[in-house]
């Protein structure tokens, strides 16, 4: 079977910095990979040109400056219709069986083709409207170009494949979606994975039994919850289990300098063998990556600590619930829970370290039955085929 592998970027440029650091640019490589595997033929199709236009232009500068509001640009109709006519012209030469794409962004909202059409994404963009800060503020055009591109794409496509029951859910609630051409698999992590349970099992016994360590992997401070991280560091260092915290893709945001017992390394960029080994060893050393999410479509970094045997400590936003079960890979609170649940927690299951440990081998043990590409692939090949061979 060929498919055609349809996204707007350059999924062919993996070290690209903001395909590595962004989660949904990066999986697009790793899911193209995982299809290949799979002995799947792919003709790619990208990256899509953004065709220069003075009316897309002039509303930019007029919702931004003059209304105060947030346009984008990427769900304008001109944009989407200039999507589909390069993807058209492409397939013209192509003989392709399918039309994959891993992104939302409207690549295939006015394509028009005899192929059954597939789409992958965490979540739709309706439902990031006043849910995530960068949805904020939408101008009205804006804000009915998402609906009106979401509508078009999701009635073409065959196949709607989403790795959250969140993100699904909203789809079939939003758009009034057939549930039966809506289907859940949890994406994997961006990752290169090779390590075995043995190797796992002495990364976490290694790990030190004085101090707790935690991670905070997140680009957005005050959605991911990172100021939330600090105060439960801060909490359990006063209760007498001494914290270590270190945070990593975020600027704090704080009138007050960092406790002593915080770390901030700034952005790593996995594309340096020097950024790829400093990660490795903060995960390789965390107790628990502490991912406070107030917003989440998804939360990829949550299955790649998973894969260093890390549990997660989180919230039940968005998505996450897919990815963490309580006792398997880490524990859930509420969004609103107080630090003093997740303090109880760590200190309960720290002071109980055998008990901690059969969490954190758990973790990775979930991490390879649901989290591996090599075990997501495998889900995908059987879903493609038996929804769009026939």
């Amino acid at each position: 079977m060929r498919i055609a592998y349809v996204t707007s970027y350059n999924v062919l440029n993996p070290r690209n910095w903001h395909q590595l650091r962004l989660g949904p640019y990066g999986r697009g490589y790793y899911i193209a990979r995982a299809l290949k595997d799979q002995s799947f033929a792919l003709d790619y199709i990208c990256p899509l040109k953004k065709i220069p236009s003075l009316p897309v232009a002039f509303k930019l500068v007029f919702y931004s400056f003059v209304k105060k509001k947030r346009y984008f640009h990427w769900v304008d109709p001109y944009i989407l219709k200039n999507y589909a006519r390069q993807i058209s012209q492409k397939l013209h030469y192509l003989n392709s069986d399918i039309i994959f794409s891993p992104e939302n962004v409207g690549t295939l909202s006015y394509l028009e083709c005899k192929q059954p059409i597939v789409m992958w994404t965490d979540a739709p963009k309706a439902a990031m409207i006043d849910y995530y800060p960068s949805y904020y503020n939408l101008c009205d055009e804006t804000t009915r170009d998402i609906f009106e591109m979401e509508k078009l794409a999701f009635n073409r496509c065959k196949l709607l494949i989403f790795s959250s029951n969140w993100g699904a859910k909203k789809a079939a609630d939003i758009y009034k979606i057939d549930s039966s051409k809506i289907k859940v698999i949890p994406a994997g992590a961006n990752i290169d994975y090779q390590r075995g349970e043995e190797e796992v099992s002495a990364i976490i016994n290694s790990r030190s039994t004085d101090v707790c360590r935690l991670l905070f992997l997140g680009a957005d401070w005050l959605r991911k919850g990172g100021d939330i991280a600090v105060a439960v560091a801060e909490e359990l260092n006063k209760k007498g289990l001494p914290v270590e915290l270190t945070i990593v893709g975020s600027k704090p945001i704080t009138s007050e300098p960092l406790p002593s017992f915080v770390k901030s390394v700034g952005f790593l960029n996995k594309t340096t063998k020097e950024g790829r080994e400093k990660l490795e060893s903060l995960l390789k050393e965390s107790h628990f990556l502490i991912l406070p999410s107030r917003a989440e479509a998804y939360g990829i970094v949550l299955p790649e600590a998973n894969s260093y045997g890390v549990p997660c400590l989180t919230t039940n936003a968005g998505g996450i619930p897919t990815i963490v079960k309580d006792g398997l890979n880490g524990k859930i609170f509420s969004t609103d829970a107080n630090t003093g649940e997740y303090c109880s927690y760590v200190s309960d299951l720290f002071s109980d370290f055998s008990r901690y440990k059969q969490l954190a081998l758990s973790s990775f043990n979930e991490f390879k039955t649901r989290f591996d590409w090599s075990a997501v692939g495998e889900t995908l090949k059987n879903l493609l085929n038996e929804s769009c061979i026939n």
